[in-house]
């Protein structure tokens, strides 16, 4: 019989903005919730997985790796990785369930520790990127026409629909709306009320047609999943959810205008992958660094025709807690905080084990799609319980 791979732990560090406690602090405390979730000791955990990495020249965006990781649970490893150069996000989890596959690992703790807020706090401890003369890299493409932030390239592919399909701000909207009322209901999260739609339509503008709301902000947090191969769960005394599919994939930067983002092939490979279709899912949960990113997974992932997405959400009701395809059921990135995708992945599962206290989706949901991207990188997980 093939392995399967499960979620068996997750687990949370305190969200907020400019902590004061470590960021491998933060981390140490989302992987001992995860390790009680699931009803395992780290003496049980063989495999590390994170993106994307350590970056020394970024350390806010990712100030903890791998190795410190294995070095402060006291591990022994017989895999592990961590690099920027992958999917997008969820890529690291999707790389987990490829390992215990293979038996390379029975148990992987995957993080993602984000610390910007308190590193742009605290430049002393954590310097930020020196100027240089030149750039190198995927940022050749972009910083020297003044798109060094992902707001900015987003923004294109929302004005294009709105040019060829008709989206209107009113629309784009909903995904703000949807987060907060959600984020609302959620104890960890950074907001704690709704927004009403005169006031998304008064903040002020960031990157047309992207308002304040319609991009997440900076948070300092970690969260963690365990990945268990379905050969060892006799040890987890947790509820696992399967991981039933995976898809990525990464856009070229030296695009001259990409014609999609990379949520649209990887939507497709995700269904390539498995048996389950679009209607079999009970709720999603969609990267939303900015909030048109929704769209385009909504689109990718044949929820609605191409072009389609901005008449989906309208008027909210679909996506809400008790529409059609419940959305971001924990406020998004946009409510929540930034966590970066893992955030989804985390929330899917509450979801499926039925944990959400007062956002929880109604009736009893037993598959999801949690996604991280959409951009120039894209990553899906098609999660089940069995």
């Amino acid at each position: 019989m093939a392995r399967e791979a499960y979620i068996t732990g997750i687990g949370m560090s305190e969200v907020g903005v400019r902590l004061t406690r470590s960021p491998l602090g933060l981390t140490m405390d989302a992987i001992r919730e995860a390790v009680a979730d699931a009803g395992l000791t780290l003496a049980q955990i063989d495999g590390v997985a994170t993106y994307p990495g350590k970056m020394q020249t970024f350390l806010g965006f990712s100030p903890i790796g791998v190795d410190e990781v294995i070095e402060a649970c006291g591990l022994r490893t017989r895999w592990h990785t961590g690099a920027a150069e992958a999917t997008a996000q969820l890529g690291a989890i999707a790389d987990a369930a490829a390992a215990v596959k293979a038996g390379l690992a029975r148990h992987v703790i995957c993080f993602r520790t984000v610390y910007e807020a308190a590193a742009m706090a605290r430049p002393e401890e954590f310097p930020p990127l020196e100027r240089r003369k030149d750039v190198t890299g995927n940022s050749q493409w972009v910083s020297p026409f003044g798109a060094f932030s992902a707001a900015c390239w987003t923004a294109q592919f929302a004005v294009r629909h709105m040019k060829r399909y008709g989206m209107t701000r009113e629309q784009l909207a909903q995904i703000a709306l949807n987060d907060h009322r959600n984020a609302a209901l959620n104890p960890r999260a950074l907001v704690k009320q709704p927004l009403s739609l005169d006031t998304y339509m008064a903040a002020r503008m960031i990157s047309s047609p992207f308002c304040l709301y319609d991009c997440d902000r900076f948070t300092d947090a970690s969260t963690v999943v365990i990945v268990s191969a379905s050969d060892v769960l006799d040890e987890v005394g947790s509820i696992p959810v399967r991981i039933a599919a995976t898809a990525g994939s990464v856009e070229r930067y030296s695009w001259d205008q990409a014609e999609w983002a990379s949520a649209y092939p990887t939507g497709r490979d995700l269904w390539r992958n498995t048996d389950y279709t679009a209607g079999d899912v009970d709720l999603v949960q969609f990267y939303d660094g900015f909030a048109f990113q929704p769209i385009t997974w909504l689109e990718g992932l044949g929820f609605c025709e191409v072009g389609e997405g901005h008449r989906f959400i309208e008027g909210g009701t679909r996506i809400a807690l008790d529409g059609e395809l419940p959305m971001n059921t924990g406020g998004g990135q946009l409510g929540w905080g930034r966590l970066h995708g893992f955030g989804f992945a985390y929330e899917g599962v509450v979801q499926l084990r039925g944990q959400g206290g007062a956002r929880q989706v109604r009736g009893d949901p037993r598959v999801a799609v949690a996604t991280s991207g959409g951009g120039p990188m894209a990553a899906a997980l098609l999660l089940t319980r069995d």
